[in-house]
């Protein structure tokens, strides 16, 4: 009896034995997650686990597609997340950031997903994504000169509670998109329709709230004016995850003055060169309280030029500065809009006055997600009509691609390029933006626009900047350049387009802040010890 317990006993281990050397080793995933939840400090109230997606949970695809704003990266061939971390406090960014690092995984950190590139949500290596739109608090100081604003937020959010808080009688300088995400278009640089008169986003932050590669939390004392010196226009991205930004928030006037026309072939009998022309002489020097976009597309085999603008006061005073500037175009009393400046916000979105109510843009979800390219370029001298007729001819021949052309001068002439890490200041009349969208799936549509965005961008070549063909961080282009290998010579070739002279000081705050360069992507700021 006793040999058989012996024997019973030693199949029961054999069998354990074989059971325990062909077990599966731990997911991935599930080290992660096991890694976060140890994580301490801990906030009890709010368990990590409780915001931790990953692909084995029925929400991880909502989560991970609610923020993704270039269905390019959203197919069936797009890696996935290890893991998406939404964010609900500090801690969680500290625990996310600890344990990446533990598993020498890539983190993405995604704010508003309007990387246009999908580089906060895409990866080719292991990754997982930060997600912030669970910290989206905006807290305004008692008497509405600033407020603290989490990366979460959204610029609908932000505008929306500006008005409301200060009787429209505040508003904040920066894009045009409702929904873009405050931690990556402010750290970008920020631009939109008052940077003429008030500058960029960046030229209205005080103060930021940081978690760094250590995973200490840091404000602008604490971190060191370089560092903070490079949140603002340098993209955040490549040094650390930023919590908050204390913006300065900007008076507005109790009405302002909005208007679109266009011109199709002409308009009032001067065709759209000479408009064109035009408003090359004036739209970086007007007052400065104009802010005039020009878009250039094509219409039934004719360009067309739009004219978007807005006006920091009444439409008397409008005029009075077209007609003296810009009498060409012919904009009459009729074609202009009077409106709060929070309602101005749904007429830039193409949303007809009256037909929404301005709470519309508290929307974080788009009703309609597209495939779609950006590039960008930067002019510093105007183009003649006879390089116009040339473009127009490009255009034409490459439908599905607009030009917005967005004007300079005023208060972006004013700040130095050095002042913040955002380099392209003086000397520029314009922006251009390139844009295809599309709405079908599949390669060959896909390559055709991509392809017709390409054609147009080279045929610009000899009208744009040049040694370096300056770019705009947040018009996010991998086709500039991409650092493959984490080197110093791969990261300066997009780099200097970028940041330009700035590229190098970007590169030493970086080398000092997180030298063994844990936030990294595709176009992050490259540290020394690769050079």
């Amino acid at each position: 009896m006793k040999s058989l317990t012996i024997n019973t006993l030693i199949i029961t281990v054999f069998f354990f034995t074989i059971q325990t050397s062909f077990a599966s080793p731990p997911r991935l995933e599930d080290v992660f997650s096991q890694c976060t939840t140890d994580f301490r400090p801990s906030n009890p109230n709010v368990p990590i686990q409780n915001f931790t997606y990953t692909q084995q949970d029925p929400r991880f695809l909502t989560i991970l597609n609610n923020y993704v704003r270039n269905l390019r990266y959203f197919n069936h061939t797009t890696r996935r997340p290890v893991a998406i971390v939404a964010a609900a406090d500090v801690t969680h960014i500290q625990a996310t950031i600890t344990c990446a690092k533990r598993l020498s995984l890539q983190l993405r950190i995604r704010s508003g997903g309007h990387d246009y590139d999908g580089l906060s949500y895409s990866s080719t290596v292991e990754f997982v994504v930060l997600d912030m739109f669970n910290l989206r608090s905006i807290e305004f100081d008692p008497k509405l000169d600033t407020a603290w604003v989490q990366s979460g937020a959204t610029l609908g959010e932000i505008y929306y509670g500006v008005a409301n808080k200060s009787n429209d009688l505040r508003g904040f300088p920066a894009g045009i998109c409702p929904g873009l995400g405050a931690g990556g278009h402010f750290s970008g640089g920020g631009y939109g329709n008052m940077m003429r008169k008030y500058g960029l986003s960046v030229d209205n932050i005080i103060d930021a709230k940081i978690v760094d590669a250590k995973g200490r939390v840091l404000d602008r004392s604490s971190m060191g004016e370089d560092l903070f010196w490079a949140l603002r226009g340098g993209g955040a991205a490549s040094f650390c995850v930023v919590l908050a930004w204390k913006i300065k928030l900007v008076p507005v006037p109790g009405k302002v003055t909005v208007f679109n026309v266009e011109a199709v072939g002409n308009r009032g009998g001067v065709n759209t060169t000479e408009l064109v022309v035009k408003w090359q002489e004036i739209a970086d020097k007007t007052d400065n309280n104009l802010f005039i976009r020009l878009t250039l597309s094509t219409s039934n085999k004719t360009v067309k030029g739009s004219f978007m603008g807005m006006f920091l006061g009444d439409s008397t005073k409008l005029l009075e500065i077209m007609n003296s500037d810009f009498p060409e175009l012919g904009l009459n009393k009729t074609e202009c809009l009077e409106m709060k400046w929070i309602e101005s916000v749904l007429f830039w979105l193409s949303i007809p006055p009256g037909t929404a109510p301005t709470s519309v843009m508290l929307n974080r979800i788009p009703q309609k997600q597209i495939y779609l390219k950006r590039k960008s370029d930067y002019v510093q001298k105007p183009i003649s009509r006879t390089g116009l007729d040339a473009i127009f001819k490009v255009l034409l021949e490459n439908e599905n691609v607009t030009m917005a052309w967005n004007p300079y001068g005023g208060r972006m002439s004013e700040v130095l390029s050095t002042e913040t890490a955002f380099p392209h200041r003086a000397g520029n009349i314009f922006k251009i933006q390139y844009a295809a969208n599309w709405f079908l799936p599949g390669e060959a549509v896909g390559n055709e626009c991509l392809s017709q965005t390409e054609r147009v961008f080279e045929a610009m070549t000899s009208y744009v900047s040049n040694n370096p063909r300056e770019a705009f961080l947040n018009y996010r282009d991998i086709d500039i350049g991409k650092n493959l290998n984490s080197t110093y010579e791969e990261g300066k070739v997009y780099g200097v387009k970028y940041f330009k002279n700035n590229f190098e000081r970007l590169v030493n705050v970086k080398s000092r802040v997180d030298p063994d360069n844990f936030f990294r992507y595709e176009q992050s700021i490259p540290v020394l010890s690769s050079h």
